[in-house]
């Protein structure tokens, strides 16, 4: 068996995934809105998340650092199905929040230990 060349080697990292095993939705209340108008929402919020997560839509759930937000990771198969997720929970009903959406797959580098491109 012959090692990869250094072009195949590069080429394979270079090549972006089509897998698609999640997506990383960052919420970020928007400018001007209080704290007040978003805890006003939070327990219809945290009840429609928490059962998104006992459904298994919701894999994992951060708070951001900087209070402004959190990060949900999403068992979604593209962004157009996490946006319909993200939908229908108040916060977003509302648009008081931005949310960026980004979708996530397997670590395409591992690819190189198993000699597959």
């Amino acid at each position: 068996m012959t090692a990869p060349s250094l072009a195949q080697t590069q080429t394979q990292a270079q090549a972006p995934s089509t897998i698609t095993t999640g997506v990383m939705v960052i919420l970020t209340v928007k400018a001007g809105v209080t704290r007040e108008q978003v805890m006003a929402v939070m327990p219809d919020e945290i009840r429609q998340t928490v059962q998104l997560y006992l459904s298994g839509k919701v894999r994992e759930w951060y708070s951001r650092s900087d209070g402004r937000g959190v990060i949900l990771l999403l068992d979604a198969k593209d962004t157009s199905e996490a946006h319909a997720i993200m939908e229908g929970l108040p916060l977003s009903k509302l648009d008081i929040m931005d949310h960026d959406y980004i979708a996530v797959g397997p670590l395409l580098p591992l690819r190189l230990l198993v000699g597959k491109p």
